[in-house]
């Protein structure tokens, strides 16, 4: 696949799961058999965000992710917190650095002793450039076992424009989509907060439904469950954040 037939792919993906698999096997194809991505819009100075509310996207082992999330290996990762205060693509060589340097955290040092024993040694780190001061995306790219990072560096030197741009708009692509995850809302529910969002009363909207108001405030109720939050306002804010409202269906 050349560059413009994948860009071509990756703008007319319909979902996630979609473009997800198409860029894995683009990645592979560059050396990266592994990738994980991230993305919050709960960004602040001592978080991410709850991890239930994170775009995460990747075809590691799920021991592995399991592991790197649950147990929140993901905060204290070099690399997450490079990304989290930087832009660009930097290479794992500076994680060699670090640890050489003697300036890893004892909480860095266990993420890097983590990855080592599963293989995740060498590879790319890419954050892309942020809509706000909340939010905040990146991926890391993993090279295939036992490959050096010299050896991912001479790659990088040869097609890293090409990767860097193909990975830039991959995360465009992605938070253009309907949020990934078990919490979706159901067509009931999002035209409820569809229609809060237009500042339509509880007595306007089952009137424009066909429903009861009762029914109406039932669907808004489990919408905001399904959302996790506690105010409809919360709600449509949270479903907007992740492209759950005026969604065209397939």
């Amino acid at each position: 696949m050349t560059l413009l037939e994948y860009l071509e792919a990756v703008t007319e993906a319909q979902t996630t799961e979609e473009l997800w698999t198409l860029h894995c096997e683009a990645m592979a194809r560059y050396g990266f058999d592994r990738v994980m991505y991230g993305f919050t819009r709960y960004l602040t100075q001592s978080s991410v965000g709850d991890p239930q509310d994170i775009v995460l996207l990747t075809n590691h082992r799920a021991e592995y992710a399991r592991h790197f999330m649950e147990n929140g290996l993901y905060f204290n990762a070099p690399m997450v917190n490079w990304a989290r205060h930087n832009e660009g693509a930097i290479s794992w060589d500076v994680i060699a650095q670090m640890d050489k340097a003697g300036v890893l955290t004892d909480a860095e040092r266990k993420v890097l002793e983590f990855n080592q024993q599963m293989g995740v040694t060498a590879g790319y780190t890419i954050s892309f450039a942020s809509m706000s001061a909340r939010s905040k995306g990146a991926i890391a790219l993993t090279a295939q076992s036992g490959v050096a990072q010299a050896d991912v560096d001479a790659i990088w030197e040869k097609h890293g424009r090409h990767i860097a741009l193909m990975n830039n708009v991959a995360h465009l692509k992605i938070i253009s989509l309907p949020f990934p995850g078990p919490r979706n809302l159901t067509k009931r529910q999002r035209e409820v907060l569809e229609w809060v969002s237009d500042g339509k009363t509880m007595q306007d909207i089952a009137k424009l439904m066909g429903l009861t108001a009762a029914t109406v405030e039932k669907h808004l109720r489990l919408a905001r469950e399904a959302l996790d939050v506690e105010t409809t306002a919360q709600a449509v804010l949270k479903a907007a954040f992740q492209n759950q409202m005026f969604v065209i269906e397939p």
